[in-house]
């Protein structure tokens, strides 16, 4: 199949807060064991497609470290195989940044023409889902297509976070409104677009000249008004998720914990390859017990998991229970401590006879009440919380929070509980971010 995939891999992912401090959004672990990137990545090497570009750009560190050479993906070849395609300095006057999605392919042009592609698929990597795009490719041939754009219904409630499309009968797309505040329908873009090579390196030079070009202003609707260009919907039935939010990665991540889940991770036909930690399998002890629950390779369990993601390396000590929570790599849950809905970012230390989600005030974060107000508490990066700690519900924890910084024993519901090092890095100070955001 000559056929170039470009994943969009650069994007901070705002809306997963502290989260999203240390690493791209792509690189946000999931399910576990995995990335999010995983699911693009594994999606083209299932669908025959084995020429990958990953365009990053915000904190690339750990996202480069984790594909490396593409092994885990069948990518590392001599022809083809996987490419990292980082920002840079170009002609006299040019920028040295990915500014919006069709910038950065624009950006890119002689690695397209280098690969010389019949077309090109571009994807987001940061959404959750399994999808042979060979079907897609071969239904943009057949209908003889300049541009495809999968698409799918999406509650109405989200539908404002999306391109929304409308189409004639025959699935030619006849309007395209990029996140309207009012969506006429909630027939969502799914951010992934097959172009003809010609026609997509026409529409970057003519509209990318310029900075901030996006496909959602810049390339598809003057598309949709070009009666010589045809552009045409795959509408996609099959499982899709866009973990843009907080609450949507906590919900989807937690589907997987369910007896029968609509994602199936168990499907030997269809692989979900990743770079996996080199850890001994789990173990439980003679105390430990979970139920519906996903745990990974290196986590000791001396406790009680329920309804929770393990991730590799988690500790979790005799008399201590973990609930409704997603617990990222190395992290330590000490004795006789509950954590309930919350989400454990990596190497954090929650030490002994601590409550995480108490109560039923769901006070929204004061810093963040669009972001948390369902009663879901985020603990960043190497935060320690000191024993004893009762805290309530939608609160923040900073990266590197230290006993010094906690005000007291008791942790009202809406806190921020901030570092110097934590805010620096959430601030984007480049140089904190270097020396400390390393996965």
């Amino acid at each position: 199949m000559r056929t170039l995939a470009l994943i969009l891999a650069g994007g901070r992912g705002s809306r997963l807060d502290i989260l999203s401090a240390h690493r791209a959004k792509p690189g946000v672990p999931f399910a576990g064991k995995f990335r999010l990137i995983d699911f693009a990545l594994s999606n083209c090497v299932n669908s025959g497609i084995y020429n990958v570009g990953v365009l990053t750009q915000y904190l690339p560190h750990s996202l480069n470290r984790h594909i490396g050479i593409g092994k885990p993906w069948d990518l590392d070849r001599k022809k083809g195989g996987v490419t990292i395609l980082q920002p840079f300095r170009g002609k006299p006057g040019d920028t040295d940044w990915y500014k919006g999605t069709a910038h950065a392919i624009y950006k890119n042009i002689s690695f397209i023409k280098s690969n010389d592609p019949e077309e090109v698929i571009i994807l987001s990597g940061d959404h959750v889902y399994e999808m042979d795009y060979s079907k897609m490719v071969n239904y943009h041939r057949e209908k003889g297509a300049d541009l495809t754009v999968a698409a799918q219904p999406v509650d109405y409630k989200d539908a404002s976070r999306f391109g929304i499309l409308d189409h004639a009968p025959d699935f030619e797309v006849t309007n395209f409104v990029e996140k309207p505040a009012d969506p006429p329908s909630n027939l969502a873009s799914m951010g992934i677009y097959v172009f003809k090579t010609d026609v997509l390196l026409d529409l970057l030079k003519q509209n990318c000249n310029q900075q901030n070009s996006d496909f959602g202003h810049h390339i598809i609707p003057p598309m949709i008004e070009n009666q010589d260009q045809k552009v045409y919907l795959y509408k996609y039935d099959d499982y899709w998720r866009d973990v843009g939010t907080l609450e949507s990665y906590w919900e989807t991540s937690l589907e997987l914990a369910k007896s029968i889940p609509e994602l199936n991770l168990y499907d030997e036909s269809w692989k979900l390859h990743t770079r996996s930690e080199e850890k001994p399998p789990a173990k439980f002890g003679k105390y430990g017990g979970a139920s519906c629950s996903l745990i990974s390779n290196g986590a000791i369990i001396n406790g009680t998991v329920e309804n929770s993601i393990i991730s590799p390396g988690v500790y979790i000590e005799k008399g201590a229970v973990v609930r409704n929570s997603i617990v990222f790599n190395d992290s330590v849950i000490r004795s006789n401590s509950i954590v309930d809905k919350a989400i454990i970012d990596k190497e954090v230390e929650i030490k002994a006879n601590c409550k995480i989600g108490d109560g039923d005030d769901h006070t929204p974060n004061r810093d963040k009440p669009d972001l948390l107000a369902s009663g879901l508490n985020i603990i960043a990066k190497r935060a320690t919380i000191p024993e004893g700690t009762v805290m309530g519900r939608n609160c923040r924890v900073f990266s590197y929070v230290g006993e010094e910084n906690f005000p007291n024993k008791h942790i009202s519901s809406g806190s921020t509980i901030t570092s110097e090092q934590g805010e620096k890095i959430t601030a984007g100070d480049e140089d904190k971010i270097e020396e400390l955001s390393i996965s």
